[in-house]
């Protein structure tokens, strides 16, 4: 089965540069992987020329502020994979990260999955070159000893297991977990993505629109949320806080309208690049 693996970004060519890395080495490799810029830099259409040997799709518009999820969608448009994984810029997927989610991926099933929020002397380290993520990876054991002492990292995120293996399968598998989608890791099949007419590009600069909307909409179309926690994991690189108004009074608003209406098939989404031809 193919995989297209959206990817939205933003001015970060070191971060893409460490994530494409990684992709380069995933288990699983029948992917496409599309970079989702919200922006139109003739630095990342040069960036990406050293990547050759992945199989590359650039879409991007002009930068008119943040359009994350106008982006994403039309990324969407331009996948040819039967099932889609949606990172962030800023997240190293482990090396298993694909191979594992296809493991447990179903139809009418969502996969949410976590992150481990690095540190800043870490992340430095990635981004200069000093350390691999694959090595964290590998001696994680050893790096959660260190991680544990910082609450922000949230490092029993970066525990390893195998989807068929027998400690999955006896204690995890079954168990109740926290399912809400987080925008920088999840996944579903393409046709399950479009069945809810995608990203609802309404919430324009809010982070409402690629997460917590998600997480309501899938529900109400009777789609099932599962954790992919331990399974999808991914490094998330430390960055400064970015400024974004705080004031989603009237995203708030049409988020409530839109549950109160159970409008789950949103509107402002994927259909309307068709009506535009």
């Amino acid at each position: 089965m193919k995989v297209s693996i959206i990817i939205p970004v933003y001015k970060d060519l070191v971060a893409l540069d460490l994530i494409l890395q990684s992709l380069s080495e995933q288990s699983y490799k029948d992917i496409e992987v599309i970079i989702a810029e919200d922006d139109n830099a003739d630095d990342t259409k040069e960036f990406l020329k050293k990547y050759t040997h992945l199989n590359l799709i650039h879409v991007f518009h002009e930068n008119l502020g943040n359009r994350k999820t106008i982006i994403q969608n039309k990324a969407v448009l331009k996948s040819s994979g039967e099932y889609l994984i949606f990172i962030d810029g800023d997240v190293i997927p482990y090396r298993d990260f694909i191979k594992n989610q296809l493991l447990i991926a179903e139809k009418k099933v969502v996969l949410s999955g976590r992150r481990v929020n690095l540190n800043n002397k870490i992340s430095t380290k990635l981004r200069k070159g000093k350390i691999k993520a694959l090595t964290i990876e590998k001696f994680y054991p050893l790096f959660s000893l260190y991680f544990m002492f910082d609450r922000n990292v949230r490092y029993e995120q970066g525990f390893i297991l195998n989807p068929e293996g027998f400690i999955y399968k006896t204690f995890i598998k079954n168990r109740i977990r926290n399912s809400e989608i987080i925008g920088c890791n999840f996944s579903c099949y393409k046709e399950d993505f479009i069945a809810i007419n995608g990203f609802d590009e309404s919430y324009a600069e809010s982070r409402i629109g690629d997460d917590i909307d998600l997480t309501w909409r899938f529900k109400a179309a009777n789609y099932k949320l599962k954790s992919s926690k331990n399974l999808a994991n991914v490094f998330h690189l430390h960055h400064s806080k970015i400024s974004i108004s705080k004031d989603w009074t009237k995203e708030r608003a049409l988020l409530n309208y839109n549950k109160d209406r159970n409008l789950f098939i949103c509107e402002d989404g994927l259909s309307k690049y068709n009506e535009q031809g």
